[in-house]
């Protein structure tokens, strides 16, 4: 029981990275319809320059100049590369997101170097013993910290007008904009928005451990988390997270256990094997809306 515990404990921790990077998918999506595949450049962008601010200005400052910075240049991409395609077809965008994608990555790659870097997190591999069960100290504070973003960016959508606009927009655009909503400013916020999220997931997915080109790969178990919650819902986005990371650290716990025949941990493949498991049952998702179209 108790390594089953500690298991949920550490997934939860995994689970709140995925959550973070996932509501920045769904924010784009209900005010573009449209998937950023840059989430993940973004991410790997903002742990990168935190690892470069900790050492001079302290952590947890590193953090939040990084989520701004990042929130800049993901506002400087929407406006420069995203807005002019506005009205063209969603595939195009698409794919010019895969563009900005392997851009970010490919400048941020470059400021890694040959020595490892650390995002300088004051908690390492630290445990703490929680009613006798092992936790890592990153995993309590990637949990807690999403907690408070979570709750602070559902209160911005619910009583801020900024927040109200970018309901109503992603509701209905045209509606929106015949009410005086301005459409660019909320696409602009919503990139804002996704950027700061994705540098700080960033940040708590390379805690404790040396960061590399490949950090940006854990971005890719979000793309199964928004499916699983629903592409347009943020609820979801965060519960999706939730039951994707505690399940994919259950299965590696217990890997060796239940498939010992197999050599390659299943871990890895478990987000899209429970995102495809939940489809089947429910083609949009847990939460997402369902579509009608008239015939």
């Amino acid at each position: 029981m108790t390594e089953f515990l500690e298991a949920v404990a550490g997934g939860a921790g995994r689970g709140a990275v995925y959550s973070l990077l996932a509501l920045g998918f769904v924010i784009i999506y209900k005010a573009m319809r449209v998937i950023s595949f840059a989430q993940p450049a973004f991410m790997f962008a903002g742990a990168v320059l935190v690892s470069y601010l900790s050492p001079s200005i302290g952590f947890w400052p590193a953090v939040v100049v990084g989520a701004i910075a990042i929130a800049g240049v993901a506002l400087v991409v929407e406006r420069v590369a995203i807005r002019p395609m506005v009205g063209k077809q969603v595939f195009v965008i698409a794919i010019i997101t895969i563009g900005i994608d392997v851009i970010v990555r490919v400048v941020a790659g470059a400021f890694i170097g040959r020595d490892p870097r650390q995002v300088g997190d004051p908690w390492g591999l630290k445990t703490v013993d929680v009613f006798g069960i092992t936790v890592e100290q990153r995993d309590i504070a990637a949990v807690v910290v999403t907690a408070i973003l979570v709750s602070a960016l559902f209160a911005f959508f619910q009583w801020t007008p900024i927040g109200l606009a970018m309901r109503a927009s992603a509701l209905d655009q045209e509606a929106a904009m015949a009410q005086g909503v301005s459409v660019g400013t909320v696409f602009a916020v919503s990139w804002a928005l996704a950027g700061a999220l994705a540098a700080i997931a960033g940040v708590f997915a390379a805690a404790g451990r040396q960061m590399d080109q490949n950090l940006w790969l854990v971005a890719l178990a979000a793309l199964p988390v928004i499916i699983l919650g629903g592409l347009d819902s943020l609820g979801g986005a965060v519960l999706g997270g939730l039951i994707i990371g505690v399940t994919q650290q259950i299965v590696v716990a217990y890997h060796r256990e239940w498939f010992p025949y197999l050599d390659t941990n299943l871990g890895s493949i478990t987000p899209y094997l429970v995102m495809v498991l939940v489809l089947l049952v429910r083609p949009y998702g847990l939460f997402g809306t369902k579509e009608v179209e008239r015939v």
